[in-house]
């Protein structure tokens, strides 16, 4: 088997070259730098609890990041909004009321938070991968090379390379994962169009204590200055965001020395001992590729996309993509490749990326103060009475339309329409499924998202199978025969059973795609209708070899 080529060695590439070696395919991980992470303790990644157990399934020690308590929304110098993490709901701030209006005709309803995201210094995460990798016999990674060309053909891609280890790779599928100024992307003729600079921020890292530890801070027309967020990271450091007006205007190490003062006067009463760490100036930008496939070669990761105004995060955009292709590109190898298939991934992440990117768009004009909320409250959150401060919460927490994991209503790895049999759960098909206890036969148990990563999940739904011994369920009921009817599915599949989903009834079988995504709920054993959902989540019927017209796999030298 000819090795996947991954060019660029940032979280994305790296976490991809996890991903295909635990399907067991090779890979070459062309980098251009020499390995050294650059430190910077202003430069964070936000990461959601899908995203995180996405690196965990990889291997990945996610050692140096800090989970938080809770989330407050401050506006002046009143707190509107307060979530507590881990618990049932949001816990509403001393002396407000549930459902009180706001100022801009929202209200403070307190809402679940859910589990805690995890906020890790950006080197930290790709120092992690980088351990993981060390031990992965199949992922050789490269460095000092910088990709000049690349040429496709039925068979395979060949990448030409420069630098002290430039020579020529042969692959048999490459991914750009290079970043905003991809070469792969340059060398596809792929066009990136965009908005540049959608928000401006100072940011700095520093370390200090603050009047709600362990709890991120968004705070919205303070006494002093604009918009600014505090983020907490561990030992003590915080990382502070200040929203900048528009413009180009130069942020002078004095004008950034005196927002931290401001920002830590207005908060704490006076000034406290602080040890400044860091500080930077960055621009968001919004693009989204026009192809991320192109015969043989993808893009993924700031390749593909940009974004990051109102608290979505790149990164871990580009982990979603990771989680996307690596099953879909380790079935090609190993059982052969459907047009369908591989279209899929630009059809469901694209769609995904640009439906976060559009949602910030609409919602940046009554956000940032010019106007139009009562349209943007229409078109972002139909339906919702909410403000704009859950809005900008919902963001910073990956919640809602700018920030929820993605759903994959229209995904052409489904069947057309809902086959003979099938169930309404409390999951939507094409949503993530919930992650809840299950056994595999062999009696271990688990938990869902722990088995995801390798082969189709096939989950029956049989409440009391957790108190029986496993000799007497496994020959029992519907065992045997839903047994063989994973059993003679046209992709390898893990059969696995839980006492109790989300709005499930006993006897359901649920069949979940290898990144979590729910294909479809059947009441009962139904071999025909279990065989056509693996079918779809495979592409349908392997054609001919991968190939695209020559307009779009066009040699480059």
């Amino acid at each position: 088997m000819e090795p996947v080529i991954v060019v660029g060695a940032g979280p994305v590439g790296l976490a991809l070259a996890l991903g295909l070696a635990r399907h067991e395919v090779p890979v070459v991980v062309l980098d251009e730098g020499t390995g050294a992470e650059e430190r910077r303790a202003a430069r964070t990644v936000l990461l959601r609890p899908d995203t995180v157990a996405l690196l965990a399934r990889l291997g990945c020690p996610l050692e140096g990041g800090a989970l938080w308590s809770g989330w407050r929304t401050l506006r002046r110098r009143g707190v509107v909004y307060r979530l507590s993490f881990g618990e049932e709901g949001a816990e509403p701030a001393a002396g407000d009321t549930t459902g009180e209006a706001d100022a801009d005709g929202g209200e403070t309803a307190a809402e679940p938070a859910g589990p805690s995201p995890l906020h890790i210094p950006q080197h930290v995460l790709t120092r992690s991968l980088r351990v993981a990798l060390a031990g992965q016999p199949l992922v050789q990674l490269v460095q000092g090379s910088r990709v000049d060309s690349l040429e496709q053909d039925a068979d395979g891609i060949t990448v030409r390379t420069r630098g002290d280890n430039g020579t020529w790779w042969r692959g048999s599928y490459l991914v750009g994962c290079d970043g905003a100024r991809s070469v792969v992307r340059k060398l596809l003729g792929v066009r990136f169009p965009g908005r540049t600079a959608v928000e401006r921020h100072a940011v700095a890292a520093l370390r200090c204590e603050l009047p709600w530890p362990g709890e991120g801070v968004l705070h919205r027309s303070p006494p002093h200055g604009g918009e600014v967020t505090a983020r907490p990271l561990p030992a003590g450091v915080w990382r502070l965001d200040w929203l900048l007006p528009p413009g180009r205007d130069l942020v002078t190490p004095d004008a950034l020395i005196s927002r931290v003062r401001d920002s830590l006067e207005g908060w704490c009463g006076d000034i406290p001992a602080y040890e400044l760490l860091d500080t930077g100036v960055h621009a968001v930008h919004h693009r989204l590729a026009r192809r991320w496939r192109t015969g043989r070669a993808f893009l993924a990761g700031d390749a593909a996309h940009l974004l990051g105004a109102l608290g979505t995060q790149g990164v871990e955009e580009g982990l979603r993509d990771v989680d996307n292709l690596s099953w879909k590109l380790g079935v090609a190898l190993h059982h052969g490749a459907s047009e369908v298939l591989l279209d899929s991934y630009q059809t469901e992440r694209r769609t995904a990326v640009g439906r976060r990117l559009r949602a910030a768009d609409q919602a940046l004009p009554g956000l940032r103060g010019s106007g139009g909320w009562r349209v943007v409250r229409r078109a972002v959150v139909p339906g919702s009475g909410r403000g704009r401060d859950a809005l900008l919460t919902d963001g910073h927490l990956g919640r809602g339309p700018l920030g929820a994991p993605p759903v994959h209503a229209r995904t052409p790895l489904a069947p057309p329409t809902a086959p003979p049999g099938s169930v309404t759960v409390g999951t939507a098909v094409g949503a993530t499924a919930a992650d809840v206890p299950v056994t595999a036969p062999d009696g271990s148990p688990a938990r869902l998202m722990d088995r995801l990563g390798r082969d189709l999940l096939v989950v029956l739904v049989a409440p009391g199978t957790g108190v029986w011994e496993r000799r007497h369920w496994l020959g029992a009921g519907l065992m045997p025969r839903l047994a063989a009817a994973v059993a003679a599915l046209p992709v390898r599949a893990e059969l696995l059973v839980t006492e109790g989903y989300p709005g499930a009834a006993a006897h359901t079988v649920l069949v979940v795609r290898p990144d979590g995504h729910l294909v479809a709920a059947l009441s009962g054993v139904r071999p025909a209708e279990l065989y056509a959902c693996a079918d779809a989540a495979r592409g349908g019927d392997v054609t001919a070899p991968v190939s695209k017209p020559a307009s779009e796999a066009t040699a480059n030298r």
